[in-house]
């Protein structure tokens, strides 16, 4: 989940990510050394791919756009440009929907403004949550592929433990008296050939994760694939709400716009603002209700997309949740195609502080945007590209790039076999968070590049 640490809140080890007191020296748990400052991340956004010959070429392994479809020029709110943003990474970095670059040290790119906001109320939490018993990750089930975004099965009414009793509404079988999993505990969908998982991970009480999934055909009948990841934000109130209205909502507009010959750009657009709506939606409560906790926050979480669809690759984000690619040939450079919305990139962005000094700052993670109510404004970024190979888009939470930051990392993670197993690479990306420590709730999606065709899917 998205976190908004307090400004007193005590620090965390770079090594083991265990909480430290501000004047230690040395972590407790596992002795790293606390006096050096941490090494910021060297990666940046729409790092360039180079080395192969453009989409539709005879070399290049990847079909044309289908004439067929005519793409309108997206046009979101404050973008000038008449023709639709898209190119190859060699030739630009991704433009934001105000067709700004996506990175502060791009030339000719804007100079960064500090965050109008930032949340910094993130509440203390126990240090271990127990885990419930049966552990969900056991299961195995894949449900069937769906056109629209999947709603979670509904939960079971005999208990999973003794198989016998009846599971009351509280959660507790009425017989043995077992906790059952929560059907969102850990979730596993496939949609044609794009696929997601989404876990609890090892420290948190419940998964404030979601996610969507659709494919589609566009006009001309050519494929189009969908991922959508929410984070709720751990210190609002009614998190996983927030998450699953908001990865509903841009889900559906997406598989609503996408048939209609939209630009999946400015249907990426669309998308957030009506996630941000939907999410706004769950505020919409009488004051009486909050009279016994006036200082809890709106519901809130993060987003991040992807779309691919006609040779393009389209992403859209707010908050911290993050888009990779990774090209198949792994000789080639993979990207990160995000710019966290966070209070060191802010920084940065800016010119106040230098990456060092931002990064070593406790508030560093601290998320600058988010789709809530209580959110300063709304700024949906969104930036499309045309890679010039096959490869995945990787589409997560922090609970997973936390453990594999780099785009570099993130690609020595993910199977070579990605673009044709899907789901399976989407379970071991999962496992690698999890073996990690599992400090958060972990939700990644996998989308090959370019959509294969209608009826493909994951092996």
């Amino acid at each position: 989940m998205s976190q908004m640490p307090q400004q007193t809140a005590p620090a965390t080890c770079p090594s083991c990510a265990e909480p430290v007191e501000p004047d230690d020296l040395f972590c407790g748990a596992c002795g790293h050394d606390l006096s050096a400052a941490p090494a910021p991340p060297q990666d940046h956004a729409t790092l360039a791919m180079t080395g192969s010959p453009a989409p539709g070429s005879r070399d290049s392994g990847v079909p044309a756009p289908r004439t067929g479809v005519e793409w309108p020029a997206p046009e979101p709110p404050g973008s000038d440009s008449t023709s639709p943003k898209t190119h190859l990474p060699t030739d630009l970095p991704g433009t934001d929907s105000g067709g700004h670059p996506l990175h502060p040290g791009t030339p000719g790119a804007p100079a960064g403004q500090p965050a109008s906001g930032v949340r910094l109320d993130r509440p203390a939490e126990p240090e271990e949550y127990p885990l419930q018993a049966p552990d969900p990750r056991t299961a195995n089930e894949t449900p069937e592929p769906e056109q629209r975004p999947e709603a979670p099965a509904q939960p079971a009414t005999t208990c999973v433990a003794c198989r016998a009793g009846r599971v009351d509404s509280d959660g507790y079988c009425e017989n043995c008296g077992h906790a059952q999993p929560r059907e969102r505990d850990h979730m596993e969908r496939e949609s044609g050939p794009v696929a997601a998982v989404s876990d609890r991970g090892l420290r948190h009480h419940r998964n404030e994760d979601s996610f969507a999934l659709g494919h589609t055909a566009l006009p001309d009948g050519g494929p189009a694939t969908l991922a959508v990841v929410c984070d709720g934000v751990s210190s609002a109130t009614r998190p996983d709400e927030a998450s699953a209205a908001a990865a509903r909502a841009a889900g559906d507009v997406l598989l609503a716009a996408l048939p209609r010959g939209t630009h999946p750009q400015a249907a990426m657009h669309e998308a957030i603002v009506a996630a941000a709506e939907a999410v706004n939606a769950l505020a919409g409560e009488p004051d009486t209700a909050r009279e016994h906790d006036p200082h809890q926050n709106a519901p809130a979480c993060t987003l991040v997309s992807a779309v691919v669809a006609a040779g393009l690759l389209v992403v859209g984000w707010v908050g911290d949740s993050r888009a990779y690619w990774v090209p198949d040939d792994r000789a080639a450079p993979p990207a990160r195609l995000t710019e966290d919305d966070s209070w060191a990139a802010q920084m940065v962005a800016a010119g106040l502080m230098s990456e060092a000094e931002a990064y070593a700052d406790e508030r560093a993670h601290a998320i600058t945007g988010w789709l809530g109510a209580d959110a300063y404004e709304l700024d949906p970024h969104t930036a499309s590209f045309k890679p010039d190979r096959p490869g995945v888009v990787v589409v997560c939470t922090d609970g997973l790039w936390n453990y594999a930051e780099t785009a570099r990392e993130m690609a020595e993670t993910i199977p070579a076999d990605a673009a044709a197993r899907p789901l399976h690479s989407a379970r071991v990306l999962v496992g690698h968070a999890l073996d990690g420590g599992g400090h958060d709730n972990v939700t990644v999606a996998v989308l090959p590049f370019p959509a294969p065709p209608q009826g493909a899917g994951s092996a």
